[in-house]
C-alpha cells in the first residue's frame, strides 16, 4: 500500500497455508478489508481491524486502518480468488485479488499478462506527444505564414 492509492502488487498468486503481509510504505492510512461475495464460500473473513464482516469494518472505520510502516497479516488456507479493498479509497480503485492454489506450479518470478506500465510514465508520454503536435504545428504555421522575404536572385 502507498500514497498513489493503490496495492503493490493488485494481483498476487500463492499457495494454500501461505501468508501475506500488506505492509504501508506511504502515510496515509489504509484498510485491507475483504469483498464478503468476493472470497470462497467456506473462507475465513479476513479485514484488518480483525472484522467479522465487511458491513462491520465499514461501520467501524477507521478503526481497523493502517497507518504509516504498519502492517496487517491473513493467512489463507482455503483455495479460490479472494478480493479485497480499501475502505477510503475504494472509489479511487484501490483494490486487489489474492488467488490461492490453482497456480500450475511453478518456480515464482512473475507470472503471465502484459507488465503494467506506470502512471508516470503514462503522464510522460502524454506530455511528449502534446509537445511533438506544438512543434510540428508552430512549424507549418511558420512555413505558411511565415512573411515576405521579397524576391530570390
Amino acid at each position: 500500500m502507498n500514497d498513489n492509492l493503490e496495492f503493490v502488487p493488485a494481483e498476487a498468486q500463492v499457495d494454500p497455508g501461505t501468508t501475506v503481509t500488506w505492509e504501508n510504505v506511504g502515510s496515509i492510512e489504509h484498510s485491507v478489508t475483504a469483498y464478503e461475495d468476493e472470497i470462497p464460500d467456506d473462507a475465513e473473513y479476513f479485514a484488518s481491524g480483525d472484522f467479522d464482516s465487511e458491513s462491520s469494518a465499514r461501520d467501524a472505520y477507521p478503526d481497523g486502518s493502517i497507518g504509516g510502516d504498519g502492517t496487517y497479516e491473513h493467512t489463507f488456507e482455503t483455495e479460490g480468488e479472494y478480493g479485497y479493498f480499501c475502505i477510503p479509497h475504494e472509489s479511487a480503485g484501490m483494490t486487489g485479488t489474492v488467488t490461492v492454489g490453482g497456480g500450475g506450479g511453478g518456480d515464482g518470478g512473475g507470472g503471465g499478462g502484459a507488465p503494467t506500465l506506470p502512471d508516470s510514465a503514462k503522464t510522460l508520454g502524454i506530455v511528449a506527444a502534446g509537445a511533438m503536435s506544438a512543434v510540428l504545428g508552430l512549424a507549418y504555421f511558420f512555413i505558411k505564414y511565415g512573411g515576405d522575404y521579397g524576391e530570390f536572385e
